[in-house]
């Protein structure tokens, strides 16, 4: 049996995560106006002004987590650990300093190494959302961590339990 890979399974019902810095929060508002007979049939949550104002305009629901700035974005890598969170669409403004940069590159790094897709910017998130897979169930492989952590101990003659 190999260890080294955990088989994460994507519902067919994604949970999609949707943030927005504030250059590009009409361009998402927009984006989910158009999508939103695709949107309504998945969860969605995001970070606060985001997941407000995406509910107060499409009528979508969207439940809100904390602003980027405020730890949100945090909040939301933390539930790609936990394994609640299916899908990533971030219109980020790359024209704008972000005091919370150091916040954004971790959710980026925590949604590349848990293999969660992600859009960067709308013709990304197109194209996912236009995906065949959006309608089923996904299988994919993510390291298991837990496996890594365990062997790393025991190659330093440590047990972990």
């Amino acid at each position: 049996m190999n260890d080294e890979f955990i088989t994460f399974t994507i519902g067919k019902q994604k949970n999609i995560a949707l943030i927005a810095h504030d250059g590009k929060k009409k361009e998402m508002i927009e984006w989910c106006e158009k999508n939103k007979d695709v949107l309504k049939n998945h969860f969605l949550c995001g970070t606060g002004t985001t997941a407000r104002m995406v509910t107060d305009r499409t009528g979508l629901p969207v439940k809100g987590y904390n602003s980027g700035p405020l730890g949100g974005d945090q909040q939301i890598g933390a539930k790609i650990v936990e394994g609640n969170i299916d899908f990533v669409i971030f219109f980020s403004d790359p024209l704008e300093a972000q005091p919370h940069d150091p916040d954004v590159k971790a959710l980026l790094r925590i949604a590349q190494v848990y293999d969660i897709p992600i859009a960067n910017n709308k013709a990304t998130a197109d194209f996912l959302i236009k995906s065949s897979l959006m309608n089923q169930e996904y299988e994919h492989q993510v390291i298991n961590f837990r496996q890594k952590v365990i062997d790393r101990a025991n190659d330093k003659g440590q047990t972990i339990q």
